[in-house]
């Protein structure tokens, strides 16, 4: 079907405006999940990957994210299980924090009032 479209110059400028519009509108909403716990990263990679089908510069981003996140892991399985549990507590006290101030942000209205510790966050003024 590429080739089909590459054939066709005025397709091709149409078919990439969507591949980059597509593109970094999953980039966009990758960094608006970045602030709530979820697949944020996961994203972002997803929406480079839709680039890198039209950009070799998306394609080189996407190489260098994959390799420093493939470092951090390997670096992170060697470490001892202290660290690793460092690691993991600090992510989550990230994610709770995170969660806070979203909470905070937004309100806390629309929670069910069987969410714990809901009247502790204080209201935005």
């Amino acid at each position: 079907m590429r080739e089909r479209i590459r054939r066709n110059p005025p397709l091709i400028l149409v078919y990439r405006t969507i591949i980059t519009v597509v593109g970094f509108l999953v980039i966009a909403l990758g960094v608006l999940l970045l602030a709530f716990p979820g697949p944020g990263w996961l994203v972002i990679f997803l929406g480079l990957a839709i680039l890198a089908t039209e950009y070799d510069w998306s394609k080189r981003l996407l190489a260098y994210a994959r390799a420093k996140v493939r470092a951090w892991s390997d670096w992170l399985g060697r470490q001892s299980i202290v660290v690793r549990a460092l690691v993991g507590l600090v992510c989550l006290a990230l994610i709770i924090g995170l969660l806070y101030a979203a909470l905070w942000w937004y309100g806390t209205d629309w929670l069910p009032d069987w969410v714990p510790l809901v009247d502790s966050i204080p209201e935005r003024t």
